[in-house]
């Protein structure tokens, strides 16, 4: 928005810049030329005096000629009777219309390549003298080209130019920033929301609207953390109301006289306890680790990778943990996601692999940051199809694992691939996980 304030202003203004000296210059232009031929008018007057003094005297004549001529600029020529001249030549082309001027007495101005021309014929005073005895005043104006007083001037006219438009653009860049800054500091304060907790609001500032974006936004906050406390209130609420019929159900499956029965519905609620308090925990996770949680994925991914050590001893299977990156790095998930992750990886090798086959899990470094897990096995590798689709397998599973674990990298900013393991030859699964 900033920039584009600022691109917008800079175009207007040159337009009217352009528009306003451009005109300006050309001007200028005009009063020189205009300014050059007021000299001129000046010098012909004073040549014909002192041409009608000298009555003829062409040293006289000569003289004044070089000393007016000396300064550069208007160039006069005296051109006598006789057609000789005093001072710098005519041109050839211009014998005709000096020619024409002393024949009918009258003056004037021509526009020639490079200036203007201004041609007056001089009477003597004598009585009746031919148009042959008529002496012609000849000056040259040459055309304003780049002369320093003209060049000044426009010099002049640039830099007030660059001047308004460095002060337009400053002044949109203050407006843009009253308008980014502000708006910027929202959209942070909205990054951080369940991220870091609740942070610190931004202060209402910048215009009207933005302040009240901001006064919005932050209703929004509140009317959302008082829904998310009455849903965490609510399901605490059933959990404790469960617990009652529960207690009572377990009782009566203590009394029940046949043990396998007493074993099996006694099972199945534990695991039905073992579901509600699951669905409590992750109704208050993001309470306790926010919308996204961060913590360091080498530490937890590892730990949870040894934590299946023991199995993998149990069953005589060769278990190999790499870790090649210095932690702590960290990842956005949660610690539970990560345990999840490992333990959806690690139980689809060790499920569809025979016992004596080997698992390697390596944690490194993601080459866009964070953190990877490998998991190679030597087992007969991934099935054709969709491993990853949700609810699909072809492996005889209920196909949620790869799911969930493609998931759990997504969320996190990575990704996850399958293939073959070129060091074991069986599946070969890498999940990154983004750096927190």
């Amino acid at each position: 928005m900033r920039r584009s304030l600022t691109l917008t202003v800079a175009a207007a203004t040159t337009m009217v810049l352009l528009a306003m000296l451009v005109p300006m210059a050309v001007l200028l232009r005009s009063y020189v030329l205009e300014d050059r031929l007021a000299q001129a008018a000046l010098e012909v007057q004073t040549t014909e005096s002192v041409v009608s003094v000298a009555n003829g005297e062409e040293g006289s004549i000569s003289s004044y000629v070089d000393k007016v001529n000396a300064d550069g600029g208007n160039q006069t020529t005296v051109v006598l009777p006789g057609g000789a001249s005093i001072g710098p030549e005519p041109g050839a082309e211009e014998q005709a219309r000096i020619a024409e001027a002393r024949t009918t007495g009258t003056a004037r101005v021509d526009d020639v390549d490079g200036g203007t021309v201004i041609l007056v014929p001089v009477s003597l005073g004598r009585s009746t003298p031919g148009p042959e005895d008529t002496p012609v005043i000849r000056v040259f104006v040459p055309a304003p080209g780049w002369e320093s007083d003209l060049v000044r001037s426009w010099a002049i006219l640039l830099a007030l130019g660059v001047s308004l438009l460095a002060g337009a653009l400053l002044l949109a860049d203050r407006l843009g920033r009253s308008f980014v800054t502000p708006l910027g500091d929202l959209a942070s304060y909205a990054a951080r929301l369940g991220v870091d907790g609740r942070p610190e609001p931004p202060p209402p500032d910048g215009p009207e609207e933005v302040r009240e974006l901001g006064v919005a936004l932050h209703r929004l906050v509140g009317r959302v953390e008082v829904l998310l406390e009455r849903e965490r209130a609510g399901i605490a609420d059933v959990s404790h109301r469960l617990r009652t019929p529960m207690t009572s159900l377990r009782l009566r499956v203590d009394g029940l006289a046949d043990p396998d029965e007493r074993s099996r519905i006694g099972e199945e609620l534990d695991q039905l306890q073992a579901t509600v308090d699951a669905v409590v925990r992750e109704a208050r996770r993001s309470e306790r680790e926010g919308l996204t949680g961060v913590v360091d994925g080498v530490a937890a991914l590892a730990d949870r990778v040894r934590w299946w050590a023991p199995l993998a001893e149990d069953q005589g299977r060769s278990f190999s943990l790499v870790v090649d990156v210095e932690g702590p790095v960290a990842v956005r998930a949660g610690a539970d996601d990560l345990a999840a992750l490992v333990d959806v990886l690690l139980d689809n090798a060790f499920t569809h692999t025979p016992d004596d086959a080997a698992v390697l899990a390596t944690v490194d470094a993601a080459p866009s940051g964070g953190v990877r897990l490998v998991v190679e096995d030597a087992g007969p590798g991934l099935p054709d199809g969709d491993v990853v689709g949700r609810g699909t397998s072809g492996g005889g599973s209920t196909g949620l694992g790869l799911s969930i674990a493609d998931r759990t990298a997504a969320e996190s900013g990575g990704g996850l691939e399958t293939g073959r393991s070129a060091a074991l030859g069986g599946a070969r699964v890498a999940v990154v996980l983004g750096a927190g």
